[in-house]
This record gives C-alpha cells, sequence and structure tokens, in this order.
C-alpha cells in the first residue's frame, strides 16, 4: 500500500495589522507657543492690592497689614456701620424691586451726593449747574472723567501730584489721556512742597486738567492749608485750569463732613468749573457695593444739560446701569435726618480711633528713637501715615516683621490697633537704624 504523501502545510493567514497608535496630544508648550496671545506680557502685580495678596500667602501669626486702606476695628476686623444696618434693614422692609436704574443712576442718591459735596442750598444746585451720574465707586468715577477728557477735551494733560495714589496713572493712561506730575511731597519736611507745586502748575500749559485730592491727601496724608488752597483756586483760575478733584474721603478724614468738603466748595464759591470724583467706600463702610459718583459744577445749565448726556453715553459703554442696593444705602442715610446725625457720630468714632493710634505711635517712635523728629505722624490726617521709609527698610517691615505695606512707606493707620503699635514701632526703628 502505498503511503500517502504528507500534505502541504496550509499557508498561514496573513498577521493582523497592529494598532495605530494614537497621535500625540500637543504639549501645553505647543498650545502655549500656538496661541494668538502668546505675547502678551505678564502685567505687574499692583502695588496696593498686590500687599493683600502677599499678606494673605504669609503664615506668621503677627503678621500685620497695613497696605489697604481699609478701616478696621480694634480687633482689626471688618466694620458695618450701625447706621448702614439701620437703613438696609428699613429697605427691606420697606421693599424695593430689582429692575434697572437709570443710565445716570438712583434719582435720591444723586440729590443726596451733590447734597453732600456743595452743601443742599448751593446755589449752582438752585440754577441746574450741577451734573451728578452714578458710578462704579470712585475708581468708576475717575475713569468716566477720564474718558470725557479724553474725548472732549483732546490734548488736554492732566497733571498729578507726587505722589499720588497709584492707581491714577492706570486710569488716565489707559484712556490715552496725556499725563505729568507736580511737586508735592518735600520729604525734608515731611510736608507739603506747596512752592515747588505752585511752580509746577504755574508751568503748565494753559487750561491744563489740575488733579487734586479734596482732603486726607492719599498717600501722604498732607493737605494745603486753608490759605494755601485759596491761592491754588486763584491760580487755577488765572492759567484757566480745570481742577479735578478726587474726593474719597469726605468726613473720615477730620471726622466732620463740611471741614473735609472745604477745598471743592471754596473753588466753585470762586466762580471755577470743577470736576469731582466721589466715593462712599470709607466713610460709609460700603467697600464692597461699590458706591460713587462724578459731578461737574458748570458755567450754565445748558453746559450741564450736554455734558450729562456725554457722560450717560460713556457710562452706557462701560457698565450700562449702575447697581441698586448700595446707592440705597447712601441714599437712605443722607435723606434721613436721624440717621444722617448717627452716621456722623460714627465717623467722628472711626477717624477719633485712627488720631488715637496715630499719637500711640508717635510716642512709641519717640520713646524708642528721640534723636529723630516723629512729629509727621500727627501732623499727616486721614488714614495714611507716610513714613518716608526706603524700598528696602519696607523690605525689611515685611521680611523681618511681617509688616505689609506699599513699598512707597506708606503705611494704612486704618489698619492699626492700639495692641500692635509697640510691634510696629519696634519694626519702623530697627528698619530705619538699620537698613
Amino acid at each position: 500500500m502505498r503511503a500517502l504523501a504528507p500534505a502541504a502545510p496550509r499557508a498561514s493567514a496573513p498577521a493582523a495589522a497592529a494598532p495605530r497608535a494614537p497621535a500625540a496630544r500637543p504639549s501645553v508648550r505647543t498650545l502655549a507657543a500656538a496661541s494668538r496671545l502668546s505675547g502678551v506680557e505678564m502685567a505687574p502685580p499692583d502695588p496696593i492690592l498686590g500687599v493683600s495678596e502677599a499678606f494673605k500667602r504669609s503664615s506668621d501669626p503677627n503678621k500685620l497689614n497695613l497696605g489697604v486702606g481699609a478701616y478696621r476695628t480694634e480687633e482689626l476686623q471688618p466694620l458695618v456701620l450701625d447706621v448702614v444696618k439701620k437703613a438696609e434693614a428699613k429697605m427691606l422692609a420697606a421693599g424695593y424691586n430689582k429692575e434697572y436704574l437709570p443710565i445716570e443712576g438712583l434719582d435720591s442718591f444723586r440729590k443726596a451726593t451733590v447734597d453732600l459735596l456743595l452743601g443742599a442750598d448751593h446755589p449752582a444746585i438752585k440754577q441746574d449747574r450741577v451734573v451728578c451720574i452714578q458710578a462704579l465707586s470712585g475708581t468708576g468715577a475717575l475713569r468716566v472723567g477720564a474718558a470725557f477728557i479724553g474725548k472732549f477735551m483732546p490734548g488736554t494733560k492732566v497733571f498729578i501730584s507726587n505722589p499720588t495714589w497709584g492707581n491714577h496713572m492706570n486710569i488716565f493712561g489707559d484712556e490715552r489721556v496725556e499725563w505729568a506730575k507736580y511737586r508735592y511731597f518735600d520729604p525734608e519736611t515731611v510736608g507739603l512742597d506747596f512752592a515747588g507745586m505752585t511752580a509746577d502748575l504755574e508751568a503748565a500749559p494753559d487750561g491744563s486738567v489740575v488733579l487734586l485730592h479734596g482732603c486726607a491727601h492719599n498717600p501722604t496724608g498732607v493737605d494745603p492749608t486753608p490759605e494755601q488752597w485759596k491761592a491754588i483756586a486763584e491760580l487755577c483760575k488765572r492759567k484757566g485750569h480745570l481742577p479735578f478733584f478726587d474726593v474719597a474721603y469726605q468726613g473720615f478724614a477730620t471726622g466732620d463732613l463740611d471741614k473735609d468738603a472745604f477745598a471743592p466748595r471754596l473753588f466753585v464759591d470762586s466762580g471755577l468749573e470743577v470736576v469731582v470724583a466721589q466715593s462712599y467706600s470709607k466713610n460709609l463702610g460700603l467697600y464692597g457695593e461699590r458706591v460713587g459718583a462724578l459731578n461737574l459744577v458748570l458755567a450754565d445749565a445748558e453746559s450741564a444739560k450736554r455734558v450729562l448726556s456725554q457722560l450717560k453715553r460713556i457710562a452706557r459703554a462701560l457698565w450700562s446701569n449702575p447697581p441698586t442696593h448700595g446707592a440705597r444705602i447712601a441714599a437712605e442715610v443722607v435723606g434721613d435726618p436721624a440717621m444722617f446725625e448717627e452716621w456722623k457720630g460714627e465717623m467722628a468714632g472711626m477717624a477719633g480711633r485712627i488720631a488715637k493710634v496715630r499719637g500711640e505711635l508717635r510716642a512709641a517712635l519717640e520713646a524708642r528713637c528721640p534723636e529723630k523728629d516723629w512729629s509727621f505722624v500727627t501732623k499727616q490726617i486721614g488714614m495714611f501715615s507716610y513714613t518716608g521709609m526706603s524700598p528696602k527698610q519696607v523690605d525689611n517691615m515685611t521680611n523681618k516683621h511681617a509688616v505689609f505695606m506699599t513699598r512707597d512707606g506708606r503705611i494704612s493707620l486704618a489698619g492699626l490697633s492700639s495692641a500692635k503699635v509697640a510691634a510696629l514701632a519696634d519694626g519702623i526703628v530697627d528698619s530705619v537704624r538699620n537698613h
């Protein structure tokens, strides 16, 4: 029997193709490089708000935040005024809707604001020469004013004090309004350089805008005397300058609303047209409500109407309609005689507490470092003390003593308690002597 030939081996099936590897995802670096915004530079930290951010990051149990100008109690806690609580309760009990306000803001708030600025019986109010538009606190008021200057006063330069609140330059610069500085602070006397200020304003082109702090100059706490204010008003009138007041501390500087309104009232009574940015953040403690206003006192009612229409046009493109809640609180307090008197009492209390720690700090510094003149601490007014410390000394205050402050040497006495005075004085003396 013939043997069978072995079967030919079967051809093996072709091997399955290996699965394709998924495409690699682009790295974060690749995505970033591909962004059309990859060329955007990192903005520097805000010189004031950055201090609070650094304070929050610190784990030192004895840390002290003297950077932001916000009032604190002796326990270093935020304060809600009793009169604000009463006004809020009254509002909620009466009930109100959440409809849009007019672009120019709440009418009762605007009336209260103008009355607070000039006095209820001022002739400019009766003659309809005052323009008022509600704004997002003082910052928003300044921004609308800057936009108005840029649009209707093209080529006009704004003169700003040296030093000043750090946000002033941002506000005017971002509206493409040219600005320059005028001399203000004299480090030798730790006071006002009045001769330098008036010389710079005399040299400014006729018709310039002059930014002035209505009271409690930030950051120096140094204000002109009444006689110096009169001379500045006369200079502005002679040169055709437009005074632009930043009034952030009315009633909070001296504890008296009328005293703190002296400068803008003087300028108006001198026949000058003025611009005034107002804020209720400090004097009513409405920091988070962003309650403020921009006012213009003009020569005639017809100009006032036209200017208001353009301010509304600017605000419409910024925030359209202002917020209601804080404006109603301010209107309730200013418009109710009993609440108004209570508010003045609470403002005097806040101003008094700051004056108290001013005196305590000066005494502590004089006891520790008698060879230096510390009288400027109590000569300055308002929330701040401008110490004159250098950036290197400020760094020592923060790194060694956990005192957080702006690098120009400004400290917010509104954030200082009597219990912390000794520690602060120790830090200042160490920094001044050794750095």
